[in-house]
């Protein structure tokens, strides 16, 4: 047995090897020991291999897939060994032959389809990279639903394709470079090196043809050498894991560069729109607006945000869908409460093409497509063309239902080896099989009845036990009757005891034979039914995978429908245009946590000038006030506009934008060897080398992360550089207010500033944007509010005096400085002030009771606080 794991062993030696011994998954040797650690079970040993004891561990084969999922998400592959044969056949050959065993499938992080190891509500991408010649391309399938597509991708555009997409496992050749690869390896991402040949073009077509059936890919769209190389590569790819049992793939779509806004990954890092930056989805843009209620439009969700479109008609097609639900919302809460009745129609058809779905996915495409016929009897006349079209890809499966229907239970089991699922009356045969394993005491007790009348003995009995089986039995008294003629042709004898005597007849013994294996025959007809059923919805698999797209889409413009409703979101008005025009515009993520703590959220306008080619505001204000938060909001809105959603604003005016750029916030990357400064310079470099005059870009607090002139320069140079040479939208968060004049050099700039207020030396924040420039920043006030110590802060109010008095009074002054404030030593502890007491003002007003009061009363009573007050 050992020398048949090692040899299996010795052909996946990346994996761990799940070798099948009866009820158990075993591993052995070094797989033992990273599984018992990675698991937290126990580790054992069994036996000696070369003198040493082998360690060994185990997890049971039914509770296999909670053990598998563990293992995935700590980076492991594993390779699943089953047993090919009965261990009886085994022993036919020798009381020693092992039992023939072998991998029917390697499992990774690009390739499952079992359910409870996928996120319902997010795809499981398995990606490949390929380079032929000048020419690069990213194919990527998630094998759960079919779905393939391709796209010619730069090295330099790997990156954020990657952010993009966010694949479980990137494939690519073994002879690439990996320091081309090492930072694609950050985020979780598996990274696995194929053979070259896997990436070889004309062999690639090859077993994309194969795949397809065809005699060429030349019908699926003219794809390069660079592209058809990374679909080869995935097909190999599964080929390898799933063992031959290819899963049913749709045809490749190669997708058009620039169809969609580019945006880099540290921007979606940034935006947080399918993960905030502590690494969860709660916080996230996806999160705060996730209204859908199937797993497919959670998808189709997460897929248009993280690509909007750059189409037009495209995004004006979803618009229209979403402002007929909106304006309909008896429909759309109906259509909402039949999809919430869809199971994921695309995962359940992907397992039964790999051969591993039970009765349950069969169930959910009947489910699935009832739902689908009832929701096109619920889009009438006058839908949109986008809804229309779904509500027709959803007709013409009268037949295929009804099939289903009358073949399966309504809550048939997870497995086929459980039986149960075929519905009564369906078979014949079936019915019959389960007639005699459940009524077998019934169908025996007919047979007795017939023999009591066929003898006339009356005590006449039909038994069983283990040694005989059926037997019937009478008294001594009546034995003769039954071995004289013409009783002993029916009746044979089969044992004598002191006070009975025992017969059988043929067709009692061939019904033992039937009762016996009954319930053997009616697992094997029920199997067969089931892949004859399987076999039916297979052959259909396009037009339902089609419908699961419909049932998405619809999915999603309800849920837009809803969100828009729920939230008083407006339609943009997305067009050709350089407009970027936000009246009372909210971040939706921030306004969901201010609304679930029961305050309000400050809505702010953004205009940007139209008749500049470059448009940028230059916002200033102190920290905390709200700055970063109006970027993103701004950024976000545009995100959602162009990826066919209402908005959170009371008006919005898009024009097209092409690239989304944001930088906000400081991060170090310690691993690669970046400061925090180094990781902004590189984010501001890629944002001022690559935006065109479709972008809108948002920068926060540019230079900040070195010294004051240094940070300042830098900021100037690099809204100069956005002004004149990329000549873009933007929005320019800066805490150097001397950067405020730029906007009488440049027309394209205003200035923009949060608002404050000063009460009694604190800083009160309005989070109101106005036109204007802030004439400093307010960082002693706000570090007051994050809790410095008093005398810090005083402290610090003596410094800033001191080297504000030197800026006016020139370089003398500033030189002599360090003379005047021993910087280095600690200042002494500054008196605490003492507790304010309540103003006349706060006294008058707790002592009023507003429910006693009359109106006048109050009018009076508030002309006397407004004399305390001074006014």
């Amino acid at each position: 047995m050992m020398a048949q794991y090692l040899e299996i062993k010795g052909r996946y030696p990346d994996a761990l090897l799940f070798y099948r011994m009866g009820d158990f998954y075993e591993m052995f040797f070094d797989d033992a020991e990273a599984a018992a650690a990675a698991l937290d079970i126990a580790l054992t040993k069994r036996g000696q291999h070369l003198g040493q004891d082998i360690p060994m561990c185990g997890v049971p084969v039914h509770a296999a897939e909670g053990y598998l999922l563990t293992l995935i998400r700590k980076g492991f592959r594993v390779a699943i060994a089953e047993q090919m044969e009965d261990p009886a056949e085994a022993k036919k050959r020798g009381s020693k032959s092992v039992v023939a065993r072998d991998v029917v499938r390697l499992v990774t992080p690009g390739t499952l389809t079992e359910e409870s190891l996928l996120e319902a509500r997010r795809h499981n991408y398995l990606a490949a990279w390929a380079e032929v010649r000048e020419a690069a391309a990213l194919a990527w399938v998630d094998i759960s639903t079919g779905e393939l597509r391709v796209v010619p991708c730069a090295a330099p555009r790997l990156g954020p394709e990657l952010a993009r997409l966010a694949p479980r496992e990137l494939l690519v050749s073994e002879a690439l470079d990996e320091e081309r690869i090492a930072a694609h390896r950050d985020g979780g991402l598996a990274v696995t090196r194929l053979a070259r040949a896997a990436f070889d073009s004309a062999g690639a077509e090859r077993r994309l043809c194969a795949l397809y059936g065809v005699a060429t890919a030349e019908g699926f769209g003219a794809f390069d050498r660079a592209e058809t190389a990374a679909m080869g590569a995935i097909v190999e790819y599964l080929d390898l894991t799933q063992r031959g049992k290819l899963p049913m793939l749709r045809r490749p779509v190669r997708e058009t560069p620039g169809g969609t806004v580019q945006i880099d990954a540290a921007t979606r890092r940034n935006l947080e729109i399918s993960q905030s930056l502590s690494g969860g989805r709660d916080g996230s843009l996806i999160a705060a607006i996730d209204r859908t209620v199937t797993a497919a439009g959670a998808r189709l969700l997460e897929r248009r945000l993280s690509a909007p479109s750059r189409d037009l008609p495209v995004i004006q097609a979803r618009l229209d869908a979403v402002r007929f639900l909106v304006a309909d919302a008896g429909l759309a809460g109906a259509l909402r409460a039949g999809l919430r009745k869809a199971p994921d129609i695309d995962r359940a058809l992907s397992r039964l093409a790999l051969d591993r779905g039970g009765p349950r996915d069969l169930a959910a495409i009947r489910a699935g497509l009832t739902e689908g016929g009832a929701i096109v009897s619920r889009l009438v006349d006058g839908a949109p063309e986008r809804l229309a079209e779904a509500a027709r890809d959803l007709e013409g499966f009268e037949d295929l239902v009804a099939m289903l229907d009358a073949a399966l239970v309504a809550e048939p089991p997870l497995l086929t080896r459980d039986g149960g699922y075929i519905a009564q009356g369906h078979d014949a045969d079936l019915d019959q099989a389960r007639e005699l394993r459940d009524k077998g005491r019934g169908v025996i007790g007919r047979m007795q009845a017939d023999y009591v009348e066929l003898t006339g003995i009356q005590s006449l009995k039909i038994k069983h036990n283990n040694v005989l089986g059926y037997f019937v039995e009478t008294t001594a008294t009546h034995a003769e009757r039954m071995l004289a003629p013409p009783l002993n042709e029916t009746f044979i004898h089969r044992q004598t005891t002191a006070n009975q005597v025992r017969f059988t007849t043929v067709p009692l013994s061939e019904m033992e034979t039937r009762i016996l294996n009954a319930g053997n025959l009616a697992l094997e007809i029920e199997k067969r039914l089931f892949e004859g059923l399987r076999d039916t919805v297979l052959a259909a698999a396009p037009r339902i995978s089609q419908a699961a797209r419909a049932l998405a889409e619809i999915d999603l413009a309800a849920a837009f429908a809803d969100l828009a409703r729920g939230d008083d979101w407006c339609e943009p008005k997305v067009d050709d245009s350089r407009a970027f025009e936000i009246e009372g515009g909210r971040h939706p993520v921030v306004e969901r946590a201010l609304r679930r703590a029961g305050e309000s959220f400050v809505a702010n306008d953004c205009l940007l000038t139209t008749d500049m080619t470059p448009a940028i505001w230059l916002l200033t204000g102190p920290n905390m006030a709200g700055k970063s938060t109006f970027l993103r909001q701004n950024a976000l809105i545009a995100l959602l506009a162009q990826a066919g959603s209402f908005v959170p604003a009371r008006r919005a005016h898009v024009g097209l934008v092409s690239q989304l750029f944001s930088r906000v916030g400081a991060a170090d990357d310690l691993a690669r060897g970046r400061s925090t400064f180094m990781v902004e310079m590189v984010e501001t470099a890629a944002i001022l080398n690559q935006a065109d005059d479709r972008a809108l870009v948002i920068l926060d607090e540019i230079g900040r992360g070195t010294a004051t002139y240094d940070g300042l320069s830098i900021a100037w140079a690099t809204l100069e550089h956005l002004h004149a040479v990329n000549r873009c939208r933007a929005l320019f968060a800066t805490h150097y207010h001397e950067m405020t004049s730029v906007s009488q050099k440049l027309d394209g700039v205003e200035n923009a500033t949060v608002a404050v207020k000063e009460w009694e030396g604190e800083v009160i924040f309005l989070h109101e944007v106005r036109k204007g420039a802030a004439d400093r920043s307010y960082g002693v006030q706000v570090a007051r509010l994050a809790g410095l110590p008093e005398s810090v802060v005083e402290r610090a109010k003596v410094v800033l005096e001191a080297l504000e008095k030197g800026e006016r009074e020139g370089g003398t002054r500033k030189h002599a400085l360090i003379d005047d404030l021993p910087l280095f030593s600690v200042a002494p502890s500054a008196p605490q002030r003492p507790a304010r007491g309540p103003s006349p003002v706060e006294e008058r007003l707790r002592a009023l009771h507003p429910d006693e009061m009359t109106p006048i009363e109050a009018l009076r009573e508030l002309y006397e606080l407004r004399a305390l007050l001074g006014g």
